[in-house]
């Protein structure tokens, strides 16, 4: 289901309406949050912002911080960073074309918050509301993770959760921002 936050989602019969797919020819804004805590981190990092031109063209790339993993601890930390992009891709489109970027760079399957070369998650997608069972728009962990909104923050402290209505900064806020330090 395809909702914009400033347009609402349209309900008949109790059931919500799928909105109008975004246009492939209008640019959109995402939020991209990256991560790697195996092998060479920081060249990792790049090697992704590097393989997503032209489908992406990053516009903002935050700071890089190293953040204690979260979900499963017993791995080493990660490099963790965020960028604003414009692409023209559908979101679907969008997590299909990353997850190749993510196999081509040799991310492997592994279990859930396991060890990984990279990872590339949508953070925002304009102010698309967006639940399916293969993607969740805005990330529907993002409010949680200090690791993503304090480099976020570095970018774009104004932007408004659409959901939750409240701006990154003040998400971040209310965080333990212990774990998550400048990297050089």
């Amino acid at each position: 289901m395809y909702r914009s936050a400033t347009r609402g989602v349209a309900q008949a019969c109790g059931s919500p309406i799928t909105m109008e797919k975004p246009n492939a020819s209008t640019t959109h804004t995402v939020y991209l949050g990256l991560g790697s805590n195996l092998g060479e981190r920081r060249s990792n990092l790049s090697a992704a912002i590097n393989a997503l031109s032209p489908q992406v063209l990053p516009i903002q790339i935050s700071p890089i911080y190293e953040t204690e993993p979260w979900g499963y601890e017993d791995q080493p930390h990660f490099l963790n960073q965020v960028l604003e992009g414009h692409t023209r891709l559908a979101p679907g489109d969008l997590l299909t074309y990353l997850k190749r970027i993510e196999r081509n760079l040799g991310r492997e399957e592994s279990f859930t918050y396991g060890p990984r070369v990279i990872d590339i998650d949508i953070l925002y997608y304009d102010d698309l509301v967006l639940e399916s069972p293969e993607l969740t728009v805005p990330h529907p962990y993002l409010h949680e993770r200090a690791f993503v909104l304090i480099p976020l923050a570095d970018i774009a402290p104004d932007l408004i959760h659409p959901v939750l209505k409240k701006s990154v900064r003040e998400l971040a806020r209310g965080l333990n921002r212990s774990g998550v330090l400048a990297y050089e």
